[in-house]
């Protein structure tokens, strides 16, 4: 036990100079010091940078928002619909309304189709762009008055050949301007020979039905385009999807359904083909004949 309590005059020295500097820490520790003097802050100034700070960060959140360009109501596709807060129910209502060839022409009647809520209509309604002569219909000189033009249907002998009416000739009608006049001419020029016969005019963007009824009041296809009809017996599906408002699904199943009935026998036999454009049906016949082999 003595030699753990029996120092040299070196370690005697030693254990002395540790206790002066514990002792001299402990000193330091207590009368001095290390805290940093109060920082003075000025409120204002703090309140106004982070008001700046703040509205900066609004200004990026909102630049990472996706951006809505004006659109057409008519082409909202599922995908659109989705991304504008729109509802399968409300987007399927829509697509159903353009599959009939029908179109959406103000906001109101696009709430009446997919019955898409108040709030949500105001948030989209900003955005929709519609046609140009949707918002301002040009009237011809005629709309008011029929002293320039006679709106009674004529005979036939005194109809003008739709095939070479101009459009100055279409625009007399009531609800003809030059931009109907033009798209009529448009379409009657997109292949050789013109209108095949009056119907056709139903296929022309923007006619409603009472238009399409004034201008054959006026005007009837006397010299009509020659066609090449296609027999529906033997045509294959590659044949089927010339004619207009046929695509290969309805080819497909008017095939099928040829093949269950052994041929067609009339044009309203294809009623019964499953997703057949039954509102144009009147257009396809112009290009179909029904022979059967013999």
């Amino acid at each position: 036990m003595k030699s753990h309590f029996t120092f040299s005059k070196k370690q005697r020295n030693g254990i002395f100079l540790l206790l002066i500097l514990i002792v001299l820490c402990q000193c330091v520790y207590f009368f001095i010091s290390f805290q940093s003097s109060d920082i003075e802050v000025n409120q204002a100034e703090l309140a106004n940078f982070t008001k700046e700070i703040d509205s900066l960060k609004q200004v990026e959140i909102e630049s990472r928002k996706p951006k809505i360009y004006p659109y057409n109501p008519n082409y909202i596709t599922d995908f659109k619909g989705a991304s504008l807060g729109m509802s399968n129910q409300e987007i399927d209502r829509l697509l159903a309304f353009r599959k009939q060839n029908k179109w959406i022409n103000s906001t109101k009647q696009f709430q009446e189709v997919t019955k898409v809520s108040d709030s949500l209509l105001n948030a989209m309604a900003p955005f929709f762009k519609f046609p140009e002569w949707v918002l301002h219909p040009v009237r011809s000189s005629s709309w008011n008055s029929e002293k320039k033009y006679n709106n009674k249907p004529k005979t036939y002998a005194q109809k003008q050949d739709l095939n070479t009416a101009t459009a100055q000739q279409l625009q007399k009608v009531n609800g003809v301007g030059k931009v109907l006049s033009d798209r009529i001419i448009k379409y009657r020029n997109k292949s050789v020979g013109g209108f095949i016969a009056d119907i056709q005019l139903h296929d022309v963007y923007g006619l409603t039905p009472e238009v399409v009824e004034n201008i054959t009041n006026q005007f009837t296809v006397k010299t009509p385009k020659a066609v090449n009809r296609i027999n529906i017996n033997i045509s294959t599906v590659d044949d089927l999807v010339t004619i207009p408002h046929i695509d290969y699904d309805v080819a497909h199943n008017i095939i099928e359904q040829r093949i269950l009935m052994e041929g067609f026998n009339s044009i309203n036999q294809l009623k019964k083909v499953k997703d057949f454009p039954i509102n144009k049906i009147k257009i396809i016949e112009l290009y179909l004949q029904f022979e059967k082999e013999k």
